[in-house]
């Protein structure tokens, strides 16, 4: 019995189509997340065009534009790569766990 392990190693057609899928899925996983985040920073931008005041607006001394800067931009980068980073490890554990299991 050839194990699945091998046919990775070995790079056969079997081994080649599962790291395809797993180098697919989570450039699926990266492409999805960008848009997200894409999409905030546009958001973002367009409220401030759309709303001029709020540049000038400030808080505490601080325009409200860097508050939100601060408050939303950046805990959304830091969100973004935290379960970025977890799940690309759960897809791989579960391309190790195709690989190790029986064909």
């Amino acid at each position: 019995m050839v194990r699945t392990r091998i046919e990775v190693q070995e790079q056969t057609q079997v081994g080649d189509a599962l790291v395809r899928g797993l180098v697919r899925t989570q450039l699926g996983l990266a492409l999805r997340l960008a848009l997200v985040v894409v999409t905030v920073v546009v958001a973002l931008v367009l409220l401030n065009s759309a709303v001029p005041d709020l540049a000038a607006l400030t808080v505490f001394g601080i325009r409200l534009n860097w508050l939100i800067l601060a408050g939303v931009l950046y805990p959304l980068l830091y969100g973004v790569g935290r379960l970025y980073v977890r799940l690309a490890e759960q897809g791989e554990r579960d391309f190790v766990r195709v690989v190790d299991s029986e064909p």
